[in-house]
């Protein structure tokens, strides 16, 4: 049976803003369906670019869908399609330079894409699907995409990506301003598993993720014969500025210490409903179960003659391991 997955990437006010990625499962192979009850993720960083989101959502689709299934990639990036099925085999040959003999924009991904398609029993596909234009995994995607990058503006999520989107964000004009998780960082220095990066992101994926409300087929496009080395333009109006911009073609009792500040009782105690936003039910992943969280919550507010508080936007911390600590973020 043959598996279809749509990808997307999304950066508001691309490019340099909040960054976001997604793949969803088609519930089968029937082309014409594009119906979603079946796997999905999604992650993003609080800046990047429409070209970096767009190939984590291809090297994460792939990771997740090992095997020797045929596997089908829908996107509607013609950037992430010949980066993923084209232009790699000039890149590879001319050293990972471009045609200027400048390095591969994104090479770390471009790579790790590469490695996870040739490694694969199955075959992978890739079609390209007009974007905005009604097809429901298209759309599905997008929503996702840009609902992760909204939490990144707002501070719900920190990011996420895979180690090479790190990698290539990093590496780009737009290092300064990346806010990188203390997960990340791990990851990045090589004192966290992948597979542990992965495993936390799910845990959070599933308590805190939502969605923001708001043909051309090419087949098996993993040949040679198209490997015609280019750095032809990205396929939108915002890929084309972001070109241009660049330059280039459970904790338990209570709290533990953390880095330089310790997290302690106070004697003080808060009563009452308190809501969290965004709530549960706005999640794709919502199944009408409550969400157990585990954190605490930060109160920066005036406490009125009888002791009420009135909080508003108030951040909610939780912990994370840290060589073997508890980390507060």
């Amino acid at each position: 049976m043959t598996i279809t997955v749509s990808t997307d990437g999304s950066a508001l006010r691309n490019p340099n803003g909040p960054m976001g990625w997604a793949w969803a499962d088609h519930t089968d192979g029937a082309r014409d369906e594009h119906a979603h009850a079946g796997d999905c993720a999604a992650g993003g960083a609080t800046n990047g670019t429409n070209q970096i989101g767009e190939l984590c959502a291809v090297l994460e689709a792939l990771r997740a869908h090992p095997g020797s299934e045929p596997l089908v990639i829908e996107s509607d990036s013609q950037y992430a399609i010949n980066c993923s099925s084209k232009w790699v085999f000039g890149w590879k040959k001319n050293g990972w330079k471009n045609s200027k003999q400048e390095p591969v924009k994104n090479a770390p991904i471009i790579k790790a894409i590469d490695a996870e398609i040739s490694k694969r029993a199955g075959k992978v596909s890739f079609r390209w699907v007009k974007g905005h234009a009604g097809n429901a995994g298209n759309e599905k995607v997008d929503d996702l995409a840009r609902g992760f990058a909204g939490d990144c503006e707002s501070g719900a999520q920190e990011g996420y990506l895979p180690k090479e989107g790190w990698q290539a964000l990093l590496e780009s004009p737009y290092a300064r301003d990346v806010k990188v998780p203390a997960d990340a960082q791990l990851l990045l220095d090589g004192e966290m598993d992948e597979r542990e990066y992965t495993r936390l992101h799910a845990a959070e994926v599933d308590d805190l993720e939502h969605g923001e409300p708001n043909l051309t087929e090419l087949g098996d496009v993993r040949t040679p014969a198209d490997s015609a080395e280019t750095d032809a333009p990205a396929d939108t109006a915002a890929h084309a500025a972001e070109s241009a911009a660049d330059g280039t073609d459970t904790p338990a009792g209570e709290p533990t210490a953390t880095a330089g500040m310790q997290l302690a009782p106070t004697g003080l105690a808060a009563s009452g409903r308190v809501t969290l936003s965004p709530p549960p039910n706005s999640s794709p992943y919502y199944d009408g179960s409550p969400r157990r969280i585990h954190g605490y919550i930060e109160v920066d507010a005036l406490v009125q003659g009888d002791g009420t508080v009135d909080l508003e936007n108030a951040r909610f911390l939780m912990h994370r391991r840290e060589n073997g600590q508890e980390t507060r973020q």
